[in-house]
């Protein structure tokens, strides 16, 4: 909340003028006192410090909404009062008067950079923006039609949690609040939660924790139980900076932190990305004639395989001899190219091949794994969610990313995106480069085995195209956690295998030193995987792939992914995941 200083002492000639009242704000964080005029062209934060304002309802809107472009919904609805606690009604009237809004939340109809939406704002003034009956009708009202209208939604969330004037009433409002977002996101449409200072109780564990995507300002409070309520309960002493925005990112239970100067853009965007666009007619104005040769054609080219087509009608390399062939490589010297320190990375093709990416984060439950990267972008203006296994360059991006080695909670994130993907019809690119899942003893204890499970369980049976590109190492289930496609293709010198060639030579001859042996008998190579029937495509690399010749690759993978996405879209949910079963069922 904003606390103005009625006079001020500013040093001046050695006078002590009297500053005029509503001139100057104090910052709770740093003590420092602020020129109000400034702290407002800051967006309402400390130019001090960077510590945030609490704002008004007004002030929300004004910084998110495009100017005269919201009309107010629901307004006036009566209190029950259904404790008759003491002066609670007098309260009520006293805020309404002071405060000139009618409750702790306001909802609205309106239009963010041109794009229709109906935004909801809490404001933590009134009542501690406690929610009670109005607020949770109010709330529920809006999700109801913005339902009946296909409309996107956006809360700000500020609050204390159920209005304890109320009581039981006021605890039923999550439920309320929830089966209306239920309804929303089964019709297929989009909520935005935006989390702000403070965020907790209630409203927490109901619609502020349900979003298909949970933003947060900087240094916001959220959680189910206040810091002060665990300390006095409990007695347990708890760590700097908990349960502030930042703490959530890092345990996986929102997708970003976003600046309030950058927030109104961000909004606007990732409503563009979720609007009801059919995938397929988003690609058909940008169908163009192919100027980099079909990768089929540049694996006959660089390999020296015949190209021909098997009794199924799908087009296979033949080992026939169809002229010059390149050097042969062998499996284990492309071992050693797939685990190359400068191999470029998921990430890395990911911003060649698609525009506008933005990644998410998180698996809602207890980490963000640095492992497994995924978010939305556009390839020729049809969106799609990527995801990808991510090494590190560095030691210290290593360790960040843990070498590639995904534990569950990546796994259970690149589930939540697939869910995405599904709910807004958006096809699914994975990039696959892991040396296998961690093995680590916390990874045992929240469920390795589950997650890996759970993903080829739901990947089966999901409805839109999925495509799997091994780029690197494809170790074991860790790998297939993310290869359940319609189609798997691999760059010509990866890998994919059951488990590393040093381990296969452990087991079979307890002799990890003929790992280069264990390479040859296990046919870990793209070509001898085609031959298998277990890959759909190789992505030739001329030159082994680097950092300088990546923009290249990526150009020729682009060109294949628009195929397989002109080729896959025009088929119904049905169809895929048949393919997809079949594809499998027959191996």
């Amino acid at each position: 909340m904003l606390k103005f200083k009625k006079t001020s002492s500013v040093p001046m000639a050695g006078k002590e003028p009297t500053v005029p009242e509503g001139l100057w704000i104090k910052c709770d964080a740093c003590g420092e006192l602020l020129y109000k005029e400034d702290v407002k062209q800051n967006h309402y934060k400390c130019y001090k410090c960077g510590k945030y304002f609490r704002i008004s309802t007004r002030k929300r809107l004004r910084l998110v909404m495009d100017k005269g472009s919201y009309e107010k919904w629901d307004e006036g609805i009566g209190n029950r009062d259904p404790l008759h606690y003491p002066e609670y009604q007098e309260k009520i009237e006293s805020l309404q008067e002071r405060l000139r809004i009618d409750e702790a939340a306001t909802c609205v109809k309106g239009t963010i950079h041109g794009e229709p939406a109906v935004v909801c704002v809490c404001d933590g003034r009134f009542l501690m923006g406690s929610m009670g009956y109005v607020v949770g009708e109010k709330i529920t009202r809006a999700v109801e039609r913005a339902t009946e209208e296909r409309l996107p939604v956006i809360i700000f969330t500020c609050s204390g949690g159920a209005r304890m004037q109320e009581g039981i009433v006021s605890l039923m409002q999550m439920a309320k609040t929830s089966a209306a977002l239920k309804r929303h996101s089964e019709a297929g449409l989009f909520y935005i939660s935006v989390l702000t200072d403070p965020t907790t109780g209630g409203v927490t564990a109901s619609f502020a924790m349900l979003g298909d995507i949970i933003l947060a300002e900087p240094g916001a409070l959220v959680g189910f139980a206040g810091p002060r309520v665990i300390e006095q309960t409990i007695r347990q002493k708890l760590p700097e900076g908990f349960q502030r925005a930042e703490f959530l990112l890092e345990h996986g239970l929102i997708d970003n932190i976003v600046e309030r100067e950058n927030l109104k853009e961000t909004l606007a965007k990732l409503i563009v990305m979720h609007r009801q666009v059919d995938p397929k007619e988003a690609l058909i104005p940008n169908r163009r004639k192919y100027s980099v040769p079909c990768a089929a054609e540049e694996e006959k080219s660089s390999q020296g395989d015949a190209y021909t087509e098997n009794t199924s009608g799908k087009k296979r390399f033949s080992r026939a001899d169809s002229g010059k062939r390149k050097e042969k490589v062998l499996p284990w010297e492309r071992v050693q190219r797939a685990r190359a320190q400068d191999r470029p990375g998921a990430l890395d093709y990911i911003q060649e091949i698609f525009s506008d990416f933005t990644e998410l984060h998180g698996d809602r439950h207890f980490a963000d794994d640095g492992a497994v990267v995924g978010g939305i972008g556009y390839l020729d203006g049809c969106p799609v969610t990527v995801i990808g296994q991510q090494k590190g360059k560095t030691t210290k991006e290593n360790i960040t990313r843990n070498f590639g080695m995904p534990s569950p909670e990546g796994y259970r994130k690149a589930l939540r995106l697939m869910g995405q993907a599904e709910k807004f019809r958006r096809p699914i690119i994975c990039f696959v480069d892991t040396p296998g899942a961690f093995c680590g003893m916390e990874a045992e204890e929240r469920g390795q085995g589950e997650a890996i499970a759970r993903n080829l369980f739901e990947m089966s049976d999901l409805t839109v195209p999925v495509l799997s590109i091994v780029i690197g190492e494809g170790g074991s289930g860790g790998a297939l956690a993310l290869a359940v496609g319609n189609e798997v293709w691999m760059m010509e010198n990866a890998t994919y295998t059951i488990l590393s060639p040093e381990g296969f030579a452990s087991i079979m001859w307890k002799d990890a030193g003929r790992a280069p042996e264990a390479a040859e008998w296990m046919r870990v190579t793209a070509g001898d995987l085609k031959d298998l029937g277990i890959i759909e495509k190789i992505i030739p690399e001329p030159q082994p792939a680097n950092p300088q010749n990546v923009g290249k690759i990526a150009g020729m993978m682009q060109e294949e992914i628009r195929r397989f996405l002109h080729m896959y879209l025009p088929m119904d949910g049905q169809q895929l995941a048949e393919q997809r079963y079949q594809r499998f069922r027959s191996m």
